[in-house]
């Protein structure tokens, strides 16, 4: 069994980490951040990235940006200090490809290898073990790596070169985004018409308007359950990447822009931290209507429109 480093420990992180532990493996971890109970009785408690990198035969990352990621491996007691040759980095955060490909290269100048692997299906598929994972990096490397992999997830795919596992993440990014904000707005439809925002919800699972984001999300929104789950500042931070990016391309995303103007909506009511299906609240602003009030069929007249007005947090 490998010996493996893992940082990062927040809600997807986590769960991951159980996960190996469970498949056998001894994991590192990094103290100078807090380590959940459970898992400081499992693991053992380094004091920092740069003695995981030394013990560990592979190295884990799962932290939330570009910038930390960096953090991570070139800081004074980070990882880059601690690998010497032959050794494993796998970067599971979703950052920047263009910054993915020059941290992947000056990893190899050490005589190591470098994936690039972020994952996708959010604080269940982290703690069920089934996430989807996107790689980049050698072919030589994945296969290192399979094992491990497939302990945290089940559809594993190497995408590319070091990357290509970020660029892939960043399109599922604005995947989501875009549906998240379709199955918000048709719900904000039903539930104003007069319709059982739920009951809709379950008739559409069984037509073609069937997906996991109307299943997962969509009860989400039904229920007011906006705990994370992925949180909106983290969806932002990789729509911010996709816009970026687009630019750089001189390419338009036009309903991608549109998603992140209802996250800053979100945010500027204080949502950063709430799960991203929280992107209906936007629209119940714009709409001055929540979506668990169904009001009747719609009327003419202006009083009956303004019924049941959200409240907007503080």
């Amino acid at each position: 069994m490998a010996s493996i480093g893992f940082i990062g420990l927040g809600i997807m992180g986590a769960h991951m980490a159980r996960n190996l532990i469970n498949g056998g493996h001894s994991l590192f971890v990094n103290g100078a951040h807090r380590v959940p109970d459970d898992l400081a009785k499992s693991t053992t408690v380094l004091a920092d990235s740069a003695a995981i990198a030394r013990v560990a035969d592979v190295t884990v990352i799962m932290v939330p940006d570009t910038p930390d990621v960096a953090n991570v491996l070139f800081a004074d007691d980070g990882v880059a200090k601690g690998l010497t040759e032959g050794k494993l980095v796998i970067d599971m955060s979703s950052v920047s490809p263009v910054e993915t490909q020059a941290f992947a290269k000056k990893i190899n100048a050490l005589g190591c290898d470098y994936l690039d692997a972020p994952v996708s299906g959010g604080d269940v598929g982290a703690r069920e073990g089934t996430l989807t994972i996107m790689v980049g990096g050698p072919q030589k490397a994945f296969e290192r790596a399979k094992p491990l992999f497939e302990l945290m997830g089940r559809n594993i795919s190497l995408i590319g070169d070091n990357g290509a596992g970020q660029t892939c993440k960043v399109a599922n990014q604005i995947i989501v985004a875009l549906n998240i904000e379709a199955v918000a707005e048709a719900l904000l439809f039903a539930a104003r018409s007069g319709a059982d925002p739920e009951r809709v919800r379950s008739a559409l699972m069984g037509g073609f308007a069937s997906s996991r984001v109307l299943e997962v999300h969509g009860e989400r929104i039904t229920r007011r359950a906006f705990s994370p789950g992925f949180r909106i500042g983290l969806h932002q931070k990789d729509l911010n990447l996709a816009l970026d990016t687009a630019r750089k391309l001189g390419i338009a995303l036009p309903h991608t822009a549109n998603a992140q103007q209802l996250f800053n909506v979100c945010i500027a009511m204080g949502g950063e931290g709430w799960d991203h299906s929280a992107v209906a609240r936007a629209l119940e602003v714009m709409s001055n209507f929540e979506i668990t009030r169904p009001a009747g069929p719609v009327q003419a007249d202006a009083q009956k429109s303004e019924a049941h007005p959200v409240s907007i947090p503080r």
